[in-house]
């Protein structure tokens, strides 16, 4: 079985803090995509850099305390990608990619806009430049698996309060339909609903740190494993690690039927 964690951390030094690295070492899985680690390579230890038995890979913001992502795994990497090309995202450390055999794995974090209405037209900017790359990396023949915070709940049944979120970022209009074009248009699988089609209030992997959201389940699903199809088809196992709490996010991990 091919064993794949996404987790947002906001801030891996305070993941770590909360024991991160000590489960991650305990998951036997082949990749740990991260994102949103808060720190540049400097600021890193070898707890983090140099866990036992894993290569780090990272790509940093230039902006010091934000965004950023990574990949941990065990495996020899054949190729290393940071960024997909794109001078504006590329400077926050948004892209992670590695090659193994005919399987890319990526660790992305894509742009929040609920902050400002700037940055929500930098969130839209983003999906208008990272879709042709998508594209792209499909017709490449590649298994492509993308791993990430999308910011992004795709249906009702993906978020707690839908009603009240229709006109906010992570559940506009246009960020559905980027996601309903991916998976209905582009043919890439979004993995975790393919196994659990009907779950609700069990998928949500972000709660706000406001309001007791937490304690009450009021909860977003927008972090992803995305695939193509060929790849999708051998998922057996999805769940949402809420055992412990390393960040405002909790890791989603699936397993597949696949040979590296």
């Amino acid at each position: 079985m091919l064993r794949i964690i996404s987790a947002n951390l906001n801030g891996i030094r305070s993941a770590a803090k909360k024991g991160f690295m000590g489960w991650l070492n305990d998951q036997s899985a082949d990749f740990i995509c991260v994102q949103e680690l808060k720190a540049q390579q400097a600021d890193l230890g070898p707890e983090i850099l140099s866990p036992p038995g894993l290569h780090a890979y990272f790509h940093h913001a230039q902006k010091k305390g934000y965004s950023g992502s990574g990949i941990f795994t065990p495996h020899p990497v054949k190729h290393v990608q940071l960024g997909f090309g794109n001078p504006e995202f590329d400077a926050e450390g948004r892209y992670v990619e590695v090659q193994i055999g005919q399987l890319s794995v990526i660790s992305v974090y894509m742009p929040s806009g609920s902050s400002s209405l700037e940055r929500q037209e930098a969130k839209f900017r983003f999906l208008d430049a990272f879709l042709p790359h998508l594209i792209q990396l499909k017709k490449s023949g590649r298994q492509i698996l993308l791993c990430g915070d999308v910011n992004i709940a795709h249906h009702e049944i993906d978020l707690k309060n839908w009603k009240g979120n229709l006109k906010n970022s992570g559940f506009l209009p246009e960020e559905r339909a980027w996601l309903t074009n991916l998976f209905s248009e582009l043919g890439y699988v979004d993995v975790y609903r393919q196994l659990e089609p009907d779950a609700s209030d069990t998928c949500y992997t972000w709660w706000s740190q406001r309001g007791q959201a937490y304690a009450k389940n009021v909860g977003w699903r927008i972090d992803y494993q995305i695939a193509t199809p060929e790849l999708a088809q051998a998922a057996r196992k999805a769940g949402v690690y809420k055992e412990q709490r390393f960040s405002d996010h909790a890791p989603l991990i699936i397993e597949y039927d696949w040979k590296l």
